[in-house]
């Protein structure tokens, strides 16, 4: 099969590997789709991911596929199925784990980081990893389940309730994700901050009361508009200076949930007074504890609609490019398409 090792900072290789033999309890997935994540960026860049990087492996872990060969004793799935892939898996034992908080595990490994994941043709992977998807669903929609469940965690964290004034930064996939959401769960209002125009006009499809490209004209509006509230604020950006905004745009009682993923050591000047003042809520979210199965629900049963958050269909010989051009970044998802 052909796979796209990483060997360190900025040196991936399109190579010629043997697909593994399941074990009892794996199966092997043909891939289909594999998305390209701001955690692969990181990575390649050469930063750290959510698990220790121990090079070389093959990166990706935003996959969808099909099932092609089972291990003895696994149940639930067949070959044929189509399954999206939950890249993260714990040791059972530590602390964590068995306080049901286990993606702050000890020992937290994860496909696509320090396993080898879905920038290949194929996979072998435990087949409780594998989430079945509807064969009705497309696969380069099932690819999003991953993203979909960690936006699902920080919603949960967020808490949006009917009626609930929404304020999203970034329109980006996550961003457009993050606003399905909060409108599902019943906010009244939700407004975008976004620089990218065809952004902004999806998330005007999506629902969006109110668009703007920056944090001047927005700040104009809510300056002219009385009564304007930003009850809960999620960021999905991942820079000190979005970050900070969140903050101050936050209105009093409100939840600001940091969701946009910074670059490790990036460092944000905060007024602590100023969150004192206003009571914040200041949340993260790490990864996507419990939150796939519920993601394919979703995605399954059209209630969130991910098919127009494709950018770009790319091969698996285009990666290197993807990654080094910055152009791409202002495209929405990228996936890598096996045939």
């Amino acid at each position: 099969m052909k796979a796209a090792v990483f060997y360190g900072k900025h040196d991936i290789r399109i190579e010629d590997m043997p697909v593994r033999p399941p074990d009892s309890g794996e199966v092997v997935i043909k891939t289909a789709y594999c998305g390209i994540c701001g955690t692969d960026l990181h990575i390649y860049h050469g930063e750290e991911g959510p698990a220790g990087i121990d090079p070389p492996v093959i990166l990706g872990h935003e996959m969808s596929g099909v099932v092609v060969e089972t291990g003895k004793t696994v149940t639930g799935l067949a070959v044929g199925d189509h399954v999206a892939v939950d890249p993260n898996f714990y040791c059972g034992a530590c602390y964590y784990c068995g306080s049901g908080q286990k993606h702050f595990c000890s020992g937290m490994n994860a496909f696509g980081v320090n396993y080898n994941g879905g920038f290949a043709e194929y996979c072998t992977l435990p087949a409780k990893a594998a989430i079945k998807a509807p064969k009705s669903l497309l696969l380069e929609v099932a690819a999003f389940a991953e993203p979909l469940s960690c936006c699902l965690h920080g919603m949960d964290l967020t808490g949006v309730r009917p009626g609930d004034n929404v304020l999203l930064i970034g329109g980006g996939t996550i961003g457009l994700l993050m606003l399905q959401l909060a409108r599902i769960s019943g906010a009244s209002a939700l407004t975008l901050i976004e620089p990218e125009a065809d952004k902004r006009a999806i998330a005007e499809r999506f629902g969006a009361d109110n668009t703007f490209a920056g944090e001047g004209e927005y700040q104009d509006f809510v300056s002219k508009t009385p009564g304007i509230r930003a009850d809960k604020v999620i960021e999905c950006v991942g820079k000190a200076e979005t970050v900070s905004f969140a903050i101050r745009a936050a209105t009093k009682g409100a939840t600001v949930m940091l969701f946009g993923l910074t670059p490790p050591k990036a460092a944000v000047e905060i007024l602590p007074f100023e969150i004192f003042k206003k009571e914040l809520c200041i949340r993260a979210s790490f990864v996507n504890p419990y939150t796939e199965v519920r993601a394919m629900d979703l995605l399954g049963n059209n209630k969130i609609d991910a098919g127009k958050l494709i950018g770009e269909r790319v091969p698996l010989d285009k990666l290197t490019e993807v990654f080094n051009e910055p152009s791409y970044r202002a495209k929405m998802k990228m996936l890598v398409e096996f045939r």
